[in-house]
């Protein structure tokens, strides 16, 4: 193997040349390349007045939710209790019809009310295609 030596091999010139005096110069023409404008000074104060008035914004937003939550809420409670209170008169079996119409007052039983408007032929086919109508009369 050969062997290698730095000193003797030719050297590759480098691409770039630095022009003569840049380095001595370089700071005064970048110093007049800068702008000479500052950035604009945010004082202490006015940050913590835009900080006080996203706060207040926040307990207001906040302040203005709580009355929806409360509702939806109550909502919910009231739905479950209907249910509930739906489910036990359906599956008690000593719940009857004239139980359900004495714990009602008369303005709940009248706007129970609705009128039903049969004509007589819908009553005749009725009668005729029934079989059981000794239970209706019964009834």
């Amino acid at each position: 193997m050969k062997t290698f030596k730095l000193d003797n091999e030719p050297k590759i010139e480098p691409g770039f040349k630095v022009p003569d005096h840049y380095f001595d110069t370089f700071s005064a023409k970048m110093m007049q390349q800068l702008e000479q404008n500052e950035p604009p000074v945010i004082s202490i104060f006015q940050r913590k007045k835009t900080l006080i008035f996203s706060a207040v914004a926040a307990v207001l937003v906040l302040a203005l939710m709580v009355p929806l939550v409360v509702q939806q809420q109550n909502n919910k409670e009231n739905e479950l209790e209907t249910a509930a209170l739906e489910n036990y008169i359906t599956y008690q079996t000593n719940v009857n019809q004239y139980d359900l119409i004495n714990g009602l007052n008369y303005e709940e039983i009248e706007n129970m009310k609705t009128p039903i408007a049969l004509e007589d032929e819908a009553i005749e086919e009725h009668f005729s295609t029934n079989t059981n109508l000794e239970n209706l009369i019964l009834e």
